[in-house]
Formats: C-alpha cells, structure tokens, sequence
C-alpha cells in the first residue's frame, strides 16, 4: 500500500504527484489493468508464449 508524508508547506498537487509516481513504481496500476477483465488460463499462456516469441526475435536482431 503507497503512502506519502506530506508536509505542511507542500501543495496538494506535489502530494498528488508523488502518491501516483508511488503507484507506478509499486506495479498498482499495471496490476488494476491486469485484472480487469478475466482472462482463461489458455489465452494467458498463448499471451506468454507470443511475448517469449517476440523478445527471443528481437534479441536475434540485436545480436547481428
């Protein structure tokens, strides 16, 4: 769970800042969108097998 300490003369807006750079550094936000909508065990897999194709290519492009 992200927390901020905010002091007296700090602005709201930097407080706000802060919690969301907080946020993405935690994972939240990836992790909200992760969820929303349920995904079979069948498409995840096909999901990581595509994303372990993808960077097995671009790793041999990198290398020539």
């Amino acid at each position: 769970m992200p927390s901020v300490r905010v002091t007296e003369s700090e602005s709201f807006e930097n407080a706000l800042k802060k919690f969301k750079k907080q946020c993405e550094r935690e994972g939240i936000l990836s992790e909200i969108k992760k969820r929303e909508h349920y995904e079979k065990p069948s498409v995840r897999r096909k999901k990581k097998a595509m994303a372990a194709r993808k960077k097995a290519l671009k790793k041999m492009r990198a290398h020539r």
